[in-house]
């Protein structure tokens, strides 16, 4: 029966726009990631997240084994269509298309779209009798990545006339290469190796260094009997809302306001970002004591750069006075601080499941080879001090209906305690919402956690948020949010404690299937140091406004544009200053060749009016750079498939501005007002 009304299915669906063909896996992500990186005016690492979904695109989840948790990650689906998703396959047995998404009422063709790429339904029969070493060296979802990239212009660190504490070892090429191979639910196998512009090519195991400055590599194998999941090498975490044991899925507040505030429980899984400092090494196991109940352990230890330096006022004694998290290794002193210090983390997870509860208890050790004793200012008295830190936690998820509860509560052993915990929900199929509540002692620590906060880390801090986001048709849609919070000490560049508050207005149109058009408002409000006294600090709110508003609209299959101005204002003690950006893309396509460019004009010659702009780049690597000064700035990215194996990229990005005679600081600095950068890039399908 259900073969039968698959057959009339793929019969309609032929008819119909939406289903002449299956969604491209390798999509553009710009808009996707648009949305979801929504308030741009931070300094965040947001490679971690765009690489996870550029990584489910190349390798796409089966329809048949993902579980809610994983499509909670994707950000697509709110909990009704999550929730109608598990329904429908408990009750229509395992998909036999993606095509047969659409037979869920919930799901609309928008959404199907979004998700399509990111989802499959593989072919058993490629996996039957054939041993699990057979179906590595024969899986043909694999590629090997070749990358270029190079700054054209001198940069200061390169120069004849630098000190030799400040040259750059190594030449102003900038080199990275991976390797993958991977089935969903069935194993992976990876590495990467980069090398950073003005590092070094260099084989010395003494140094920890064979060959590029950073090498990375995994191997995973998934649902072999009792073991669910086995990963040996790099790897990252991510349990309950990530305040015990998290990584790189937490993306924090955004337009899409309702499904990004919960944080998906998808366990360990493999690392493959170029971030240096945000993952595991050794090995992580998922075991299943029972059909409901499954025990999860890691064990890492790596070298970590740190300043390391010897405290004689007492005895003497090796400490770390800061952590390194650039992964740059150009200079003397930055290679000094190179694989200083020893850090090992432990962690045990016990987690049940049954129906829609999801709980666990969370033991997560760190330990460092030295005591990690910080410089005191007045705002950081409270942070980590000392060579062990250990968090024990647990987590209560659960979904009933149209709505999902979930919260998790941390403690540092001996110190302070974290609590995370909200509700989202469809109060009707137009209107979603979300609640969170979280507060973070001041002496709460945790290196390496994601759950929702203001501040960097989840650390002193008080907050509440709601979110909500109201499809009314297809062609309308509104979302915001409103976070207040509240600081009970003092912060950098804020000496007191104080109070703040943001609230984010989006409105999206979709007046025709080849336009789209949103207005985006945010404003945030927080407290900073103004002046100071006879030692006395004083402080004064200060408030950003941002204003977005971009149109998206194609002439025909082929040819696509995107036009965008964004504004934004900082005031603080009576002074405002403002920034303004104006770009226009163009995105043409043919056949094997796709060409985008960008031409735009900036003015943001105060740093708190710097803009963010996520840019086209070459597959697999994430250009989000932050548009400050006074100048124009274009690009030209080429995409060609020169068989169906190999493809190559070409990228040009050129910034000139009027307001400087140098760009940059230090090593970086440029003798002139123009920069020009240039990537290659080639793939190749094994």
């Amino acid at each position: 029966m259900k073969l039968a009304c698959f057959i009339l299915l793929l019969v309609v669906s032929g008819k119909t726009s939406m289903a002449q063909s299956i969604p491209k896996k390798e999509i553009d992500l710009e808009s996707f990631v648009d949305e979801l990186l929504a308030v741009q005016d931070e300094d965040i690492n947001y490679e971690d997240l765009y690489e996870n979904l550029a990584q489910l695109l190349s390798n796409p989840a089966d329809l048949n084994t993902i579980t809610d948790e994983q499509l909670r990650s994707l950000f697509i689906l709110n909990e009704m269509q999550i929730q109608a998703f598990v329904d429908y396959r408990n009750q229509a047995g395992p998909f036999l298309s993606i095509y047969e998404l659409q037979n869920i009422e919930s799901i609309s063709q928008e959404d199907f779209l979004k998700l399509a790429p990111f989802v499959s339904v593989p072919d058993v029969t490629s996996t039957i009798n054939k041993n699990f070493w057979k179906r590595i060296s024969q899986e043909k979802n694999n590629y090997l990545v070749f990358r270029y990239d190079r700054t054209l212009e001198e940069r200061k660190g390169y120069g004849s006339e630098v000190s030799p504490s400040g040259k750059y070892v190594g030449s102003p090429d900038k080199l990275y290469t991976r390797f993958r191979t991977s089935r969903p639910g069935d194993f992976s196998v990876g590495f990467t190796a980069e090398k950073d512009a003005g590092e070094k090519l260099s084989w010395s195991p003494t140094q920890k260094q064979y060959g590029a400055d950073y090498i990375s590599f995994h191997a995973q194998a998934m649902n072999k009997g009792k073991i669910k999941n086995l990963i040996v090498g790099d790897y990252q975490a991510q349990f309950g809302q990530g305040l015990t044991l998290g990584s790189a899925f937490g993306i924090g507040k955004n337009s899409e306001a309702v499904t990004t505030i919960r944080r998906a429980n998808v366990g360990f899984l493999p690392y493959t970002s170029l971030y240096e400092a945000g993952f595991f090494r050794g090995a992580a196991v998922s075991y299943s004591i029972h059909k409901k109940l499954t025990a999860h352990v890691m064990y890492s230890s790596r070298w970590r750069d740190g300043n390391v330096t010897l405290d004689t006022i007492s005895e003497p004694i090796q400490i770390i006075s800061s952590l390194s998290y650039t992964g740059l290794h150009r200079t003397p002193s930055e290679i000094e601080n190179r694989n200083t210090v020893k850090e090992k983390n432990i962690a045990t997870v016990v987690s049940y499941k049954f129906n829609s509860l999801d709980a666990g208890l969370i033991m997560h050790h760190t330990q460092f080879n030295s005591p990690l004793l910080r410089n005191a200012t007045l705002y950081n008295q409270f942070y980590f001090q000392g060579d062990k830190n250990t968090n024990v936690g647990g987590y209560l998820n659960y979904a009933y209906k149209n709505f999902s509860f979930f919260s998790e509560v941390s403690t540092s052993v001996d110190h302070g305690m974290g609590i995370t915990a909200g509700i989202l929900g469809s109060l009707a199929p137009s209107l979603d919402f979300s609640l969170h509540y979280r507060k973070f002692d001041r002496n709460f620590y945790n290196f390496y956690s994601n759950a929702l906060a203001e501040n960097t880390t989840p650390q002193n801090e008080t907050g509440m948020y709601w979110g909500w986001k109201y499809v009314p048709n297809k062609k309308y849609s509104f979302s915001g949010y409103l976070d207040l919070f509240r600081f009970p000490w003092l912060r950098y560049r804020s000496y007191a404690p104080s109070e703040g508050s943001e609230w984010l207005f989006r409105f999206n149109y979709k007046p025709a299937k080849n336009i789209v058009l949103f207005l985006q408002a945010r404003q945030e409000t927080k407290v900073r140091n103004s002046s100071t006294d006879d030692n006395l600090y004083r402080t004064a709110p200060g408030t950003k406004h941002n204003y977005w508003i971009n149109a998206d609209y194609a002439a025909s299959s082929q040819l696509s544009f995107r036009t965008r101005a964004q504004f934004n204002s900082y005031s603080h003690q009576g002074a405002t200053t403002h920034g303004m950006l104006l770009l226009q893309d163009v995105t043409w396509s043919k056949g094997k060749l796709s060409i985008s460019g960008r031409y735009s004009l900036f003015d943001a010659a105060d740093y708190d009016n710097r803009l963010y702009v996520y840019e086209k780049d070459v597959w697999l690597a994430f250009s989000f750079p932050a548009y400050y000064g006074v100048g124009i700035r274009n690009y030209v990215l080429l995409q060609y498939s020169i068989s169906k194996k190999v493809d190559v990229w070409f990228r040009w990005a050129h910034v000139r501005y009027t307001d400087r005679d140098t760009i940059g600081s230090g090593g970086e600095t440029i003798s002139g007002n123009i920069r020009n950068d240039v990537k290659f890039q080639m793939r190749i399908r094994l």
